[in-house]
């Protein structure tokens, strides 16, 4: 296959910390003695999966693979970084192994994977590592880093768009909650790659084209003491440049406002509505308010709708309010049935159709039980259990050497969850008749792949009488090839299209499997051949014991 493009803008993307140094120690010094042991030129071939679902659901998205080929691709020790493991490994380290890692590359490496935004489940490797094993094990800290955090949360993203519906906007607004700058920047990324509409991380919009959303906060409102604040009142018309006196015209509509919203001006906040006017003023088309600062019923209300109809006069149409506090559902629907007052006594028919925004620390369980109460919330901007995934705080991906140099190696455990599945391996994913994904299989790559309409019979990798035969409507190869002799096989997805996958691949599984209470495990199996080989292997392996 040609060699694929990859422009040096996408590479120059790359995290700066993400380098062969961003690894754990251990990894350099099994390098260390797998050279002196001469096993230099030894093939190996890793798998990377994870063994549990995350947020006690049944479905994972795999992120996080375009990261990994730039580490690929970059992968080289500087000057600084051997001299830096000079003077950091063992005096008796042999400088000859310094010269090894300063010409090290991925050149030899084969990389396999699932596409990326795609649905995926347990034991069914995400990424397949093949090459010398020197190279190979290095590799793994930094990609377990890579892989877990973005996989973690695009799924938890993704829960989050399932939850809330199709027709209410998401809007990640964590960073100043996350896990360090490196933390809110993959959160912003792959919290879009799962479903949200945009970020409020300016950065993460200007690296990866997410748009970016936002409003002010409180700090903006309270800034504002009484109407003398406001150093400008004016703007200028929107059709006929006429000038417009914004504060005589808010004042006006609050006025005309009371009794329709049963709230008196003089309980309203004078200092709230210039902060409110002044932010209209420098934003008149782009107008949505936070109005939970003092009471918004009896403050925030009245005056952004007082400040909206004033806006609404000079030929601009506002956006809609913000709610960070108090009962959402109850001042949603309150805020809500206002509009439509104004709109029905107005005839202004676009002023029921505001944008009503809810944050305040909202988590899956706050969304659900929103649409139990019924609200009238059109966004939810959603900071700190999106980005710090606080219902988990890892996926725990692993990465188990399968095979060496042809031999397959599997690694035996008195947990039988932690039993690996040996050798190189595909993976296809079988269809039923009714166009849903029904179960994985893995099978040996020296068997041939399974056809539609053809019986195939699907074994648990260990309980030997849970099988089943299975007769696939399609069947879907899940890896390709992206990274071989050097270069990219398989150029990645642009964001936008692996935002895409993912719910088209969601949209793959059943509603049972996808449910939030109770949701049905996905099957996972292996070939007939496969299942016996891993058996044999095991009983090969397992020590036998002696009683006496």
């Amino acid at each position: 296959m040609s060699k694929v493009s990859w422009d040096d803008k996408t590479m120059a993307r790359q995290n700066g910390i993400v380098q062969p140094l961003l690894t754990d120690l251990y990894q350099i010094t099994m390098a260390y003695a797998y050279w002196k042991s001469g096993k230099v030129n030894d093939a190996a071939v890793f798998d990377l999966f994870f063994r549990t679902n995350p947020f006690q659901g049944e479905f994972t998205i795999f992120a996080g693979l375009e990261e990994c080929l730039k580490f690929l691709q970059n992968f080289h020790y500087s000057d600084s970084d051997i001299e830096y493991l000079r003077q950091t490994l063992p005096s008796t380290i042999e400088p000859a192994f310094f010269d090894y890692l300063k010409d090290l590359t991925c050149k030899d490496i084969i990389l396999s994977a699932i596409e990326e935004g795609s649905v995926v489940f347990p034991r069914v490797p995400l990424l397949r590592v093949e090459g010398p094993l020197i190279i190979a094990q290095l590799l793994e800290t930094t990609l377990l880093t890579l892989v877990n955090f973005a996989s973690l949360m695009a799924t938890n993203a993704a829960r989050y768009r399932m939850f809330a519906g199709k027709h209410i906007s998401l809007l990640e607004f964590g960073l100043r909650r996350a896990q360090g700058p490196d933390g809110g920047l993959s959160a912003s990324k792959y919290s879009y790659i799962g479903g949200f509409d945009g970020t409020s991380n300016v950065l993460a919009g200007k690296m990866f084209n997410i748009p970016v959303k936002g409003t002010h906060a409180h700090s903006y409102v309270t800034s504002f003491s009484t109407l003398d604040d406001i150093q400008r009142v004016t703007l200028q018309h929107a059709e006929t440049r006429e000038k417009c006196n914004l504060l005589e015209k808010a004042l006006d509509w609050r006025n005309r406002l009371s009794p329709i919203l049963d709230a008196s001006p003089e309980e309203a906040s004078d200092g709230e509505l210039a902060a409110l006017i002044s932010y209209a003023l420098a934003f008149p088309s782009g107008f949505l308010a936070l109005v939970d600062t003092y009471d918004v019923k009896r403050s925030g209300l009245l005056n952004f709708c007082a400040v909206a109809l004033a806006l609404h006069e000079c030929g601009y149409t506002a956006v809609g309010i913000r709610i960070d506090s108090g009962d959402l559902a109850y001042l949603s629907v309150l805020a809500r049935d206002t509009f439509k007052k104004i709109a029905d006594t107005f005839d202004l028919p676009w002023f029921a159709k505001l944008t009503i925004v809810a944050s305040n620390d909202i988590n899956e369980d706050t969304i659900l039980s929103l649409h139990e109460q019924g609200h009238a919330i059109d966004c939810f901007g959603i900071g700190t259990h999106l980005v710090t995934c606080q219902r988990q705080p890892a996926l725990g991906c692993v990465y188990k050497l399968v095979e060496i140099n042809g031999q397959p190696r599997i690694k035996l455990s008195q947990d039988v969850g932690k039993v690996t599945i040996p050798g190189h391996k595909k993976a296809y994913r079988l269809f039923g008749a009714d166009g849903h994904a029904l179960i994985d299989l893995l099978q040996r790559s020296s068997e041939a792949a399974p056809e539609v309409g053809q019986k195939v019979l699907c074994r648990h990798p260990f309980q030997e009488s849970k099988r089943a035969y299975v007769i696939p409507s399609k069947v879907e190869h899940l890896y390709k090839i992206y990274w071989k002799d050097g270069h990219i096989n398989t150029a990645p997805k642009p964001l936008s299209e692996v935002r895409e996958r993912v719910q088209a691949s969601l949209r793959t599984l059943r509603q049972d499997i996808k449910r939030n209470l109770n949701p049905t495990p996905y099957k996972v199996a292996v070939s007939d051949d496969l299942y016996n080989f891993i058996h044999d292997l095991w009983l090969q392996n397992a020590p036998i014991g002696e009683l006496s």
